[in-house]
């Protein structure tokens, strides 16, 4: 008798699942229109206000039967937590988004309008691909899942947060702190990407600024000065010996970044691959000097080191604070630092979205790490396996920002299948 309920009861899931695809296969166009809605409320960072898209997420959810619940968090900063409750306990998944987007640059350079347009199978839009439009993917999926709540197992949860531009420590950082809620089992980020490539991880990193004292004096009398300049510089270069350090990563990470490479480099372009295996170290500013005729009596720069797995924070600060030591007249400061951070590319969320990726596009996607930060860092240092899966994004951060309409619809399909799935366990 309990075979036959256990078959009644799968037959009972699979016809809902097919039912779900069909839904969403009808009507993913609405995804288009949810998100030309989002980018026409500007959320720029800075400030990086995020009040007035977040009561578009309100609106467009209103009357389907999910529990949003706000936290304001700095004056500029209003995030969500949506939950869609299912009917019996089960599994939590969680959609992550970052309402706050780049500013505006080279407006005199759009070809469309930055508020959202859609033109030849295209849709552009300042923060169309990071990431208003996977937010209106998680929308899209949320309103068809809510539908569902009835027959559902655990819960669909998502978070829709500010502050991510500036690191997301009043976004997501604060609610995984605060709002039980905004964790879960399981954790697909939509930030900017490609379906055909999902990120099971991301390289750490250490922020510092270098500062170099000197004596002054006049370029004729250099004897009499000690330059801050040449200082700062000889420490810079002791510095780029960073690159070197050895890595030490798991075998699972070292295969899937060599297998997704000829994938993966197509959109991030040739030598990712290289980059997501080592340290890197990145000047960004350099300052220094008076006058052209006097001795430099102070100096300064900025730098960005990424780490990859298999290479610890305090490795790399114990090697800075050594080769700085080295350096008389010179001093370091780490003004930001975090680890690097993954899920096992074989785990169960990274695995069930991958299938669904190659089912609705008809491709076979590749799972890697990500050379960027993300939210999704905030998730993993929590203890949430966390796969990032968004839009492929084109000219990003500059004028026609825009995705294609075919992938942005087929993504709300492939989250909200994704979300039936998990919580199934099929």
């Amino acid at each position: 008798m309990q075979a036959d309920v256990l078959v009644a009861h799968s037959a009972e899931v699979s016809n809902q699942r097919r039912a779900l695809m069909r839904a969403v296969a009808a009507s993913n166009q609405e995804v288009v229109d949810l998100a030309r809605a989002l980018v026409a409320e500007p959320s720029p960072y800075p400030p990086g206000d995020t009040h007035a898209v977040a009561r578009r997420i309100e609106a467009m959810l209103a009357g389907s039967g999910v529990e949003i619940t706000r936290y304001g968090t700095l004056p500029h900063v209003m995030n969500l937590v949506v939950r869609v409750r299912g009917m019996r306990p089960g599994r939590r998944l969680v959609f992550n988004g970052h309402l706050d987007t780049f500013p505006l640059v080279d407006a005199d350079r759009w070809s469309a309008d930055p508020n959202g347009e859609a033109r030849d199978g295209k849709l552009y839009g300042l923060g169309v691909s990071d990431m208003k439009g996977g937010i209106a993917a998680i929308v899209f999926a949320l309103r068809h899942l809510a539908s569902l709540r009835d027959t559902l197992p655990g819960e669909v949860v998502a978070t829709f947060v500010g502050d991510e531009e500036s690191m997301g420590t009043e976004g997501a950082g604060y609610l995984l702190n605060h709002v039980p809620e905004a964790s879960g089992d399981a954790m697909i980020s939509a930030d900017t990407g490609s379906p055909a490539v999902l990120r099971f991880g991301e390289k750490g990193m250490i922020w510092l600024r270098l500062d170099a004292s000197g004596k002054s004096a006049h370029a004729a009398h250099v004897h009499r000065g000690i330059s801050a300049i040449e200082r700062l510089l000889d420490a810079i270069q002791d510095l780029r010996t960073l690159r070197d350090h050895p890595v030490d990563a798991p075998a699972d990470v070292l295969a899937a970044i060599v297998n997704a490479g000829p994938v993966s480099e197509e959109l991030s372009g040739r030598g990712e691959s290289d980059v997501l295996r080592r340290v890197t170290v990145t000047f960004g500013t350099v300052q220094g000097g008076r006058l052209s005729n006097l001795v430099a009596d102070h100096a300064c720069a900025t730098a960005d080191i990424r780490l990859p797995v298999g290479v610890s924070v305090a490795q790399i600060e114990a090697r800075i604070n050594a080769i700085v030591a080295r350096h008389e007249g010179v001093s370091v400061e780490i003004t930001r630092r975090y680890e690097p951070n993954w899920t096992s590319p074989d785990h169960e969320i990274v695995q069930r979205l991958r299938r669904n990726c190659g089912a609705r596009l008809g491709i076979e996607p590749v799972v890697n790490m990500r050379v960027g930060a993300s939210d999704a860092r905030h998730y993993r240092m929590h203890g949430v396996p966390t796969v990032v899966c968004g839009l492929t994004a084109h000219n990003m951060g500059s004028f026609d920002e825009h995705v294609h309409i075919d992938e942005l619809c087929a993504l709300g399909e492939i989250y909200a299948l994704t979300a039936f799935d998990y919580l199934h366990g099929i």
